[in-house]
């Protein structure tokens, strides 16, 4: 990396704004209203777990919150205002664009808001994996600082998931010993993965999936077009992280595409095959080999649930497909094991650089097997 090339941010999905950029949120008044609702008893917990699925606003929501806390002066909310007088109770999380949290935030210059993500490392040249103890240490020094006018702080963790054991210890210290008017967002995928004691010391606010309505007003927000989106929503459950990955990558475009091609399997065409494949050649191809993986999974995945009986609708493009390949349970159960055979070999794969190219036309002559032996029968 040059010196003028921007370092990526962990936090950040390329193709998106930086959820410190996003200033609005669709689909999540239910969350905000429970956030507003315990800062307005009085009753704030000083550490919040943001879960649900990716992509659906976990951390534009933090960013809400920890941007509303630092615009709060002293005496306002939870106590009085002037004169002693109960302010009126806020209704929303907004700032004015032109607020001067709004400002500070977004160039990562607010002294109130600390962010905790996985930093740079400068020998590797990449990121790092994990979320490490010394971006912790950085973020135990800004507790130490204390606000000129006694307002409210807030400390953001994207993603507490990536955090490495030692990570999680010190912020299991913070959270045994909270800093005075101090609020720790972090944000979570898996929680179930987070260490017990500290789930048990944060108060959980559970972030749903999108209706299709909300995620195609998101995607507005975020400059995405908006042609697939009754596809997107199907695919991603709702979620504007992975629906913009898909966009980013044509996954619209090639989920269809693989389809066309399973539903004549075990005869499936050979030039198209070749030619799909060979779009994930050389760099340039990361993406898409990256995509065509994940929909091959997604698409078996998927067909081996109707089998089985799970109410998941079908896509149209998706039935003939269903029908013709896992028209029983038994089917389904020849699916997900040829699903788990085909994840394990796609991550030996990526763990020993293979070539994608060759990997695609493994998976689907994984999937020929399998689907020979379930036309046979």
């Amino acid at each position: 990396m040059s010196d003028t090339d921007e370092i990526p941010e962990a936090d950040r999905l390329e193709g998106a704004p930086h959820p410190r950029h996003t200033d609005r949120l669709f689909g999540q008044d239910a969350a905000e209203a429970a956030f507003l609702d315990a800062y307005a008893s009085g009753r704030l917990a000083h550490a919040w777990l943001l879960t649900g699925p990716r992509g659906v606003g976990k951390a534009t929501l933090a960013w809400r919150i920890a941007r509303f806390l630092a615009a709060q002066q002293q005496g306002q909310g939870q106590g009085g205002g002037l004169f002693g007088e109960a302010p009126a109770p806020a209704t929303s999380l907004d700032l004015p664009p032109d607020h001067p949290v709004m400002r500070r935030a977004a160039q990562l210059a607010e002294p109130r808001i600390a962010l905790c993500r996985r930093s740079w490392d400068p020998k590797a040249k990449r990121l790092k994996t994990q979320l490490t103890v010394d971006e912790v240490r950085a973020l135990k020094s800004h507790f130490t600082l204390s606000a000129t006018d006694g307002g409210w702080r807030a400390a953001i963790i994207d993603s507490a998931d990536e955090m490495n054991t030692s990570a999680a210890n010190a912020i299991l210290k913070i959270l045994e010993e909270p800093p005075e008017k101090t609020v720790l967002l972090m944000v979570s995928h898996q929680p179930a993965k987070l260490l017990p004691t500290i789930r048990s010391r944060c108060r959980v606010l559970r972030l749903p999936s999108l209706s299709e309505e909300d995620l195609a007003r998101a995607l507005a927000g975020a400059g995405q077009p908006l042609d697939a989106v009754a596809l997107l929503h199907a695919l991603t459950g709702g979620s504007v992280g992975t629906s913009v990955r898909f966009q980013e990558a044509n996954g619209a475009a090639l989920y269809p595409e693989i389809l066309s091609l399973l539903v004549d399997a075990p005869g499936m065409d050979r030039q198209d095959l070749f030619r799909l494949a060979a779009t994930a050649t050389g760099r340039a191809g990361l993406a898409s080999y990256e995509m065509i993986t994940d929909l091959i999974s997604l698409a078996l995945g998927r067909i081996a649930r109707a089998g089985a009986g799970h109410p998941d609708p079908l896509l149209e493009a998706e039935q003939p497909v269903a029908r013709r390949l896992c028209p029983d349970a038994a089917a389904a159960r020849d699916w997900a094991d040829t699903l788990a055979r085909i994840t394990g070999r796609l991550t030996h794969a990526r763990a020993v650089n293979l070539d994608p190219e060759q990997v695609i036309l493994d998976m689907f002559l994984t999937i020929e097997k399998t689907a020979a032996g379930i036309t046979r029968s």
